[in-house]
């Protein structure tokens, strides 16, 4: 979670309408269920990603619109689809994008 999400994420405000979206839903992954699968959905995805430019706008933040509720599975392909964490490099090398800072002493 990004530093400036985080208030967001612990309010009142989005749990309730995580919460709500969910049980409307019926707690079911929304993509697996279109592939006639019944995988408990355990995220509620914003179709439209938050950023620090649209994240104080209810209308992407909180309109159920702009909402999906994912397995696992169907989340980290979401994100992997939109932008690689990670690429091997040569020799194996596990290769992080952006690169990871190193821990200073």
């Amino acid at each position: 979670m990004q530093a400036w999400a985080r208030d967001f994420y612990f309010s009142s405000a989005w749990r309730n309408c995580r919460d709500s979206y969910m049980r409307s839903v019926g707690g079911l992954c929304e993509r697996c269920l279109k592939r006639g699968l019944f995988v408990p959905g355990v995220i509620v995805h914003h179709k439209t990603h938050l950023t620090p430019d649209n994240i104080h706008d209810e209308r992407v933040t909180l309109d159920w619109h702009n909402l999906e509720l994912l397995c696992r599975d169907c989340h980290g392909a979401e994100h992997l689809r939109r932008q690689r964490r990670y690429t091997i490099g040569e020799g194996g090398i596990v290769m992080t994008h952006p690169p990871l800072e190193k821990n200073r002493v």
